[in-house]
C-alpha cells in the first residue's frame, strides 16, 4: 500500500501537475470519449498505457477474458452490459474495440478447468465463450497441436464471440447498421509488444 501511496504523489506532483487544464476541463464539461474499449481486467494488460491514451480519450470496461454476454434484460445484476449501455445510450460513443489478449487467465482456465476454489462466478461467466473452447480444442488437437495452440486460438475467438454477443443489443446493431457506430476486433500479443486486428472479410487476425 505504501507503493501505491508513493506513485500517487508522482502522479499529482508530475503528471496531473503538468496536466491541470486537462483536469480542469474534464471536471467542468464531463467526458466525451469516442471509444469502449472492452479489455480483460488482466493486469499485465493496461489500455491506457497500451494505446498510449490521455484521460478522457477512452472509456474502458475491463473483465475477465473481455467478455461480452448476449443481451438479456431481466432484474439481475449486470454490470458489463449496464457499463455497455452507458457508453452507447448516454456518452453515444462512435466505436467499440474489444481487445483480447495472449496468455489470459480466464481463457487459460476455460481451457484447462478452474482451480476448484474458483468456481463461484468465473466457471459460469467463462461459459460465455464455450463455443470458443470446444471449436479451438476440436481444430488444434485433431491436427496434434499442443494445448498452448488452443488456448491462442481461444484468447481470439473470445474477441469475436463478444463482438457477435454487441449485436444482440438492438440500440447497438441499430446504431451499426445506420453507421453511427463501429465494432472492432483487437488482440494484444504481450510477448512480443504486437497488436493484430480481425479482418472482417478473411475473419484473421493481422498485424497492425
Amino acid at each position: 500500500m505504501d507503493q501505491m501511496i508513493e506513485g500517487f504523489r508522482r502522479f499529482r506532483d508530475n503528471y496531473f501537475a503538468k496536466n491541470r487544464s486537462l483536469f480542469d476541463t474534464l471536471s467542468q464539461q464531463g467526458q466525451t470519449p469516442k471509444v469502449l474499449l472492452i479489455g480483460c481486467s488482466d493486469s499485465r494488460v493496461d489500455p491506457a498505457i497500451i494505446f498510449d491514451a490521455q484521460p478522457g480519450e477512452m472509456f474502458v470496461l475491463r473483465n475477465v477474458a473481455n467478455l461480452i454476454p448476449p443481451f438479456s434484460p431481466d432484474e439481475g445484476h449486470h454490470g458489463t452490459s449496464a457499463a455497455v449501455e452507458f457508453a452507447v445510450r448516454g456518452l453515444k460513443v462512435e466505436h467499440i474495440v474489444v481487445l483480447g489478449h495472449a496468455h489470459c487467465g480466464g481463457v487459460r482456465a476455460l481451457i484447462e478447468g478452474n482451480p476448484s476454489d474458483q468456481s463461484d462466478f468465473i466457471r459460469g461467466w467463462m461459459q460465455i465463450a464455450r463455443s470458443a473452447r470446444d471449436r479451438a480444442l476440436a481444430l488444434t488437437l485433431s491436427a496434434g497441436q499442443p494445448i498452448e495452440a488452443a488456448r491462442r486460438m481461444c484468447e481470439q475467438e473470445t474477441v469475436a464471440i463478444s463482438l457477435g454477443n454487441l449485436m444482440t443489443f438492438p440500440w447497438i446493431r441499430e446504431r451499426v447498421e445506420t453507421g453511427g457506430l463501429m465494432l472492432h476486433g483487437w488482440f494484444y500479443d504481450m510477448e512480443n509488444g504486437k497488436l493484430f486486428r480481425l479482418d472482417p472479410v478473411t475473419n484473421t487476425f493481422q498485424e497492425v
